[in-house]
């Protein structure tokens, strides 16, 4: 393999940044929000579930006593 020079990797690298597609800030701000509402959903979700186990164990430690 070649070693590249550090200056012509700074080019390279440059011109690798250049063809970046930057999201436009509603694109950022739109994926923030569905970040944080499939977040809130799950933390739900999983409380439910929680819940839910929590119960039938607590029910079934009841029918040992």
């Amino acid at each position: 393999m070649a070693k590249t020079s550090p200056i012509e990797f700074i080019r390279q690298v440059q011109s690798e940044t250049r063809k970046v597609v930057w999201p436009t800030r509603r694109q950022t701000v739109m994926t923030a929000v569905m970040v944080m509402v499939m977040t809130l959903l799950l933390g739900i979700f999983f409380f439910v579930i929680d819940k839910i186990f929590d119960t039938g164990v607590a029910f079934l430690l009841s029918l040992a006593k």
